[in-house]
């Protein structure tokens, strides 16, 4: 194991604006250790302790039945279900085989059958409830009268897998983010099935090699997106049984495309039946006590991650959806919640001080860095991605570099910033230095993801990108004859902030299903609000295949970009160089690998012969958001070839003389090797 103050010294080197902070890095680094001890009692392979769903829950042997759980202040445990007509039978009592509160229950073959719904009868001292099993692979919902039941699940027939053996290729993530759910067409709940028959497909077509699944562990309500967890280990049955989700899983990777579900481990539903809320009639199981276990912004329970036996569910549930499932990866929702006791609500991340402080819940912080050594030593081509908007560093490093051991952290501040320019700011006004800044300000040392919008821009509450900049127009105007002054320059606008943000992307791209093409609604859930509707719970995929309605020409142009980035992996060639910026202008310009993106985003004027300091050489346009095969004007030749200039009075020592008409952004290649760089 590496020395503590090796480990900080390599965060300090990558980061010098920690040594202020050295001792609480020690501090916070040696508490990750004592942790690890502590709960493999330093004679346990972190692996097999991160293999509770191997013993916990319902298990077919080859005598029968065995089912285990843990629950310390339990007096008495029952399964109760069809089996026993619902009610207590001492036959299928469990007994308590340990101090700590483990209890089990040996079962003959013909006493549970597959399909078989159960839970459980739990009693403590004062009280009793029923309760799914914290370890259910299966939990279903009866259509009629809405009540939650772990199901057996023990098919005949496992699944067999078609591509066990996939690895995630070794590129720059393009992430397509999908629900499941609300990704099909038809006014319903989507399952597993149709999406791997009907939406893999297009996601294939357009050039993602990874898909981040949303909602995927099973949640009482359908208007969470899945964010308010209730059953871990169970893939939503509202989807379709568990076999079509491997099948989808193994679909997509014999495509060669990645999949990665949201990982849910920042906080659980308060429901008690349902959840682990009071799951042995005390809060403070799986929780913390009192007022700290309660997240009252989003109505849920907060895991307390000093517990040994919270970190082992957790571990193990990282594990589980490796193994069962062959998921490449986890994005880790909601990471601030979990890494500030005050959950990074109404606080300005102000500077480092915010990062060293008593608000930080260093047992959460430990059981980040343990979860990424678990999942990268189960998986070393897995990718995980942090979710946090308070910058804490380190959490995109390596664990043997002191770090958290993230792959990724999203870049937050993107979108947002893209919010407030489309929202509040005329477009004469744009400033080009701040924009650049704003997508380029990030940790060099991290790996990061880039993106316009998700699905927190998508929500009902908000507007989408696109939606935001032509309004009613949409619904209105989006026939290719209709020349909308409006929705001319929204989607100009459109096709240019996804091409800059991709081109300045630290280390990969996401894009939220159906943005791509300027999907003209938000999502609404069905509600009461809405009379249970599902007429905006969905994307309208019919849109873009119309070859009358110009939502296909922003498809079109989104496919060609990602090639674009694919095929020459653009994104591997270093971090974006400025170039030039204009803020009177409205020009930005920058290098990438030897390419240069030059943008102008002003609402009117067009630039003749616009001179761009650059590495000498020759470049070809290879793509222009103004062709007309992508609802532009037409207005450049295709395929042209400029020359640099030379221009002693520039850092590069030469010029490009570009014409960049107004609302479009270019790309040119390098024909040779640029010199000078």
């Amino acid at each position: 194991m590496v020395a503590i103050n090796i480990l900080a010294d390599r965060l300090i080197d990558a980061d010098p604006y920690l040594e202020a902070h050295r001792p609480a890095l020690i501090r916070r680094l040696r508490h990750i250790q004592v942790m690890r001890e502590r709960i493999t009692e330093g004679r346990l392979d972190l692996l097999d302790l991160a293999s509770g769903h191997e013993y916990f829950g319902l298990h077919k042997t080859a005598e029968g039945w065995i089912f285990r759980e843990w629950a310390p202040n339990a007096t008495a445990i029952y399964l109760v279900g069809d089996f026993s007509g619902w009610g207590e039978d001492h036959a299928y009592a469990l007994t308590r085989i340990s101090a700590d509160g483990q209890w089990e229950i040996h079962l003959p073959a013909d006493m549970l059958h597959h399909g078989d719904l159960f839970r459980l009868r739990m009693h403590w001292n004062g009280g009793r409830g029923d309760r799914i099993p914290a370890y259910a692979r299966r939990v279903v919902q009866d259509p009629d009268t809405l009540i939650f039941n772990a199901q057996v699940w023990a098919p005949d027939q496992p699944y067999r897998w078609r591509h066990p053996g996939f690895d995630r290729p070794d590129r720059p993530p393009l992430v397509y983010e999908v629900h499941v759910g609300m990704v099909q067409d038809e006014e319903k709940v989507g399952s597993w099935r149709e999406f791997t028959e009907n939406i893999l497909p297009r996601i294939v077509d357009a050039g993602y090699n990874t898909i981040q699944l949303m909602a995927v562990q099973e949640h009482p309500y359908y208007g969470s997106f899945g964010y308010h967890v209730s059953s871990f280990f169970a893939p939503s049955s509202r989807f379709g049984p568990p076999e079509d989700l491997m099948d989808l899983v193994d679909s997509a990777h014999g495509q060669g495309v990645a999949v990665v579900m949201d990982l849910v481990h920042s906080h659980c539903v308060s429901n008690t039946v349902e959840g682990l809320g009071l799951f042995d009639g005390t809060e403070y199981q799986y929780f913390h006590q009192g007022g700290r276990g309660h997240h009252y912004a989003w109505d849920s329970r907060c895991f307390d991650y000093g517990k040994p036996q919270v970190i082992h569910f957790l571990l193990s549930n990282c594990r589980y959806w490796l193994d069962a499932f062959h998921m490449d990866g986890f994005r880790f929702d909601g990471i601030t919640s979990m890494l500030y006791t005050h959950h990074g609500l109404e606080k300005a991340f102000s500077g480092y001080d915010d990062y060293f402080n008593e608000k930080v819940d260093e047992d959460a912080l430990a059981y980040l860095a343990l979860a990424n050594t678990v999942i990268h030593r189960i998986r070393p081509d897995a990718i995980t991605v942090a979710e946090d908007i308070s910058g804490m560093p380190g959490l995109a490093l390596p664990v043997a570099d002191g770090g958290v051991g993230f792959d990724y952290r999203f870049s937050m501040g993107v979108p947002d910033y893209w919010i407030r320019l489309t929202k509040d700011t005329p477009d004469e006004q744009w400033p080009m230095r701040h924009l650049w800044h704003e997508l380029t300000n990030r940790r060099r040392e991290e790996k990061t993801i880039s993106y316009t919008e998700s699905h927190d821009q998508a929500l009902v509450g908000d507007k989408t990108l696109m939606f935001r900049m032509a309004d009613a127009a949409m619904y209105h105007h989006m026939t290719v004859d209709d020349p909308d002054l409006g929705v001319d320059r929204a989607m100009a606008l459109h096709k240019m902030i996804r091409l800059v943000t991709l081109a300045t992307a630290g280390s990969g791209y996401l894009n939220f299903m159906g943005n791509e093409f300027g999907h003209p609604d938000w999502i609404d859930f069905p509600r009461e609000g809405n009379r249970w509707s599902f007429q905006y719970a969905r994307r309208q995929w019919h849109l873009a295949d119309d070859p009358n309605l110009k939502y296909r020409l922003l498809a079109r142009f989104d496919r060609w970009m990602i090639a674009l980035f694919n095929r020459f992996d653009l994104l591997s060639g270093g971090d974006p160089e400025l170039l030039w910026d204009h803020d009177g202008d409205k020009v930005l310009a920058f290098s990438r690998g030897g390419w240069i993106f030059a943008f102008n985003f002003h609402p009117s004027q067009s630039f003749c012969d616009y001179g761009i300091p650059a590495p000498s050489g020759s470049y070809r346009m290879v793509l222009d958001s103004d062709h007309r095969n992508f609802g532009g004007h037409g207005r450049l030749t295709q395929d042209q070839v400029h020359h640099t200039l030379e221009e002693k009075n520039n850092p590069w020592g030469h010029r490009l003389s570009l014409y960049l008409p107004s609302r479009t952004g270019i790309v040119v290649q390098p024909l040779a090797a640029p010199k000078g760089i």
